[in-house]
């Protein structure tokens, strides 16, 4: 009894290091290189300053909702062909 306890706290402990390490193998470095997505929402920021009143938005691929000037954006569609932006909703005057 004492050493099927023994084998299954061990096999606990490696199954706990090899999650940890492939953890690690994931995060990136100081050297990562960034992702695009930082160009996106730069480009988003852009489209949000450029339409004010705009309250709903897309490009085709992904639908985004601004509440206090900040996107709310859905994932991106799987089959899309990605376009400009453009308002879907606008403040009500």
């Amino acid at each position: 009894m004492r050493q099927s306890s023994i084998r299954v706290a061990l096999c606990l402990a490696l199954a706990i290091a090899g999650m940890t390490a492939a953890h690690a193998a994931d995060t990136p470095g100081a050297d990562a290189v960034p992702e695009p997505r930082q160009t996106e929402n730069a480009s988003l920021q852009d489209f949000i300053k450029a339409n004010p009143d705009c309250v709903e938005f897309t490009d085709q691929c992904s639908h985004c909702v601004v509440a206090n000037g900040v996107a709310e954006c859905s994932t991106a569609e799987i089959a899309c062909i990605k376009r400009e932006n453009y308002c879907t909703r606008r403040i009500a005057d």
